[in-house]
């Protein structure tokens, strides 16, 4: 007897264009500022981001559902995913040549000057978790296209360093990318952000030494993604005057830091057990902290379900799962990158989850080596007997 089926559709599917509203919100702030004359108007996309958003998100809450994997083959075939990726890029760039027009008008307040950095930041931070789903794909195309969308933030070398430094270190001490535990963001940012550009250029390098050749040509990636963000510049500055170098850097210092607060967050107090061979073990849904919030999961092109991300790097977004095994955030990206910032809050909130993570043995984490002797204090304050290392 045959039973008719019908085919499975992604309930999200209307949804996920409101990722595009990031780099929608310069050109409703820039309104508003003509509309009322404040400089605080400028402020209104980081508002937005990291008020309004998690708001909702609190209100929605999680899906954890997963589309069937007799679905998958059709759903990462769909372009009208991709595109979506692929239309944020005209939209960032846009936003960018608008925020320079209103820095070389010069009519500015300091507040409204700070909104304005901060709101083409949070634009090109973001635009970076575009370029991180288009720089997994094997498709030239994509990857070019993730170039571009790392220029403005000068963050190009992210292409190289993620994904064949990152993903392969992901959980483990040697990674700059993954944050340990009792580790401060602010402890962690100059860690990352320097690990990471000297992580991208030895990767290259030996790349090109393998094969007898100089690392110093055009066909490097690091180089030819950097050599973008100055033909970026450049353009910029010979058309609204060289006093929109200022902005520029600001904007990106911004951009690349939002990114480096989501990795932050990202791998906390993670890490992968040595093998009996002394390897690492492979990487599986218990490395990265997972959250199913379904507003930041469509802002984000889905990037919090991050542990499928690290399983299956070609994955595309639509098609990311959840597991019961991932460590739960207990909010959404937005809400976490703000606790980020405030260290006693991050971690109030997340030393303890580590900790339950590892089921009290702080052995098992990925720990800030300044601070093992107050992360086992607060163990011990707990009433927690850390089991012996071994």
């Amino acid at each position: 007897m045959r039973i008719d089926t019908v085919p499975w559709r992604d309930p999200r599917r209307p949804l996920w264009p409101l990722a595009l509203l990031v780099p929608a919100l310069p050109f409703l702030a820039w309104s508003l500022w003509h509309a009322t004359g404040s400089g605080w108007a400028w402020w209104l996309t980081p508002a937005m981001v990291f008020g309004a958003i998690p708001l909702v998100d609190l209100m929605i809450g999680d899906d954890r559902a997963n589309p069937p994997e007799a679905a998958v083959p059709a759903l990462q075939a769909d372009g009208y995913y991709r595109w979506l990726t692929y239309l944020y890029l005209p939209a960032q760039y846009a936003a960018l040549v608008l925020c320079c027009a209103v820095w070389a008008g010069g009519r500015l307040s300091w507040p409204a000057a700070a909104g304005l950095v901060a709101t083409v930041g949070v634009v090109d931070g973001i635009a970076i978790n575009t370029a991180h789903e288009l720089g997994h794909k094997r498709e030239r195309a994509e990857r070019r296209l993730s170039k571009i969308a790392l220029a403005p933030t000068g963050y190009g070398h992210f292409h190289v360093e993620h994904n064949r430094g990152h993903h392969t270190r992901v959980a483990t001490p040697e990674d700059p990318a993954s944050s340990r535990l009792g580790e401060s963001f602010w402890a962690f940012w100059p860690r990352t952000v320097a690990g990471s550009l000297r992580s991208a250029w030895r990767l290259e390098a030996g790349r090109f030494r393998l094969r007898g050749r100089s690392p110093w040509t055009w066909r490097n990636d690091v180089l030819n993604a950097w050599a973008l963000t100055v033909l970026l510049f450049a353009v910029l500055a010979a058309v609204f005057g060289p006093g929109v170098l200022v902005f520029l850097v600001l904007q990106a210092v911004v951009g690349f830091s939002l990114l480096e607060a989501v990795n932050y967050l990202e791998h906390y107090g993670l890490a992968r057990q040595r093998t009996a061979a002394g390897r690492y073990e492979k990487v599986d849904p218990r490395h990265s902290w997972n959250s199913d919030r379904v507003v930041t999961n469509v802002f984000l092109f889905q990037l919090q379900r991050h542990s499928d991300h690290h399983a299956n790097p070609l994955r595309r977004y639509q098609a990311l799962r959840s597991f019961d095994a991932s460590p739960q955030l207990p909010a959404g990206y937005a809400t976490m990158v703000v606790a980020a910032l405030l260290p006693p809050v991050w971690r109030r909130v997340m030393d303890h989850r580590v900790l339950a993570h590892y089921r009290g043995d702080l052995s098992a984490a990925n720990v800030h080596p300044p601070a093992r002797d107050r992360v086992r204090a607060r163990l011990a304050r707990a009433g927690a007997a850390e089991p012996s290392a071994g």
